[in-house]
């Protein structure tokens, strides 16, 4: 019994480390003045959750406060405990303006707001 509780256990690390690397998933949304970002960050309180832009850099950390209970024995974990996520936002961001309009998180779900300019220049074809 304990080779088979060992081989779950080492299932739930790489499930986990796998979320860690590629996910969370994110979504955007562009129109003329702003990006919209939606990023699932579920399981995590928003007072975990810190981050940090720098021009179209934007990196979220997020480390889960844990409150086990002594009494509990953990047999499977396949939630993340960490996430460290750099993404590139594909636009301009405003110049002097490198900061966050609004971001709200509400049911696992993480919305922010960034200003943008319009990238690029209209061609006209003759």
């Amino acid at each position: 019994m304990g080779l088979v509780k060992e081989v779950i256990k080492e299932i739930g690390n790489k499930s986990r480390e796998f979320y860690e690397f590629v996910l969370p998933p994110v979504d955007m949304y562009l129109d003329e003045r702003s990006l919209k970002v939606v990023i699932d960050i579920p399981g995590f309180n928003k007072e975990d959750i810190k981050m940090t832009q720098c021009g179209d850099i934007l990196s979220i950390k997020a480390q889960k406060t844990t409150d086990e209970k002594e009494s509990e024995t953990l047999i499977l974990n396949q939630r993340p405990d960490t996430i460290d996520k750099k993404i590139r936002l594909p636009v301009d961001i405003k110049q002097g303006e490198e900061k966050i309009e609004s971001a709200k998180y509400e049911n696992g779900i993480l919305t922010l707001i960034i200003p943008v300019t319009k990238k690029g220049t209209d061609i006209s074809i003759e």
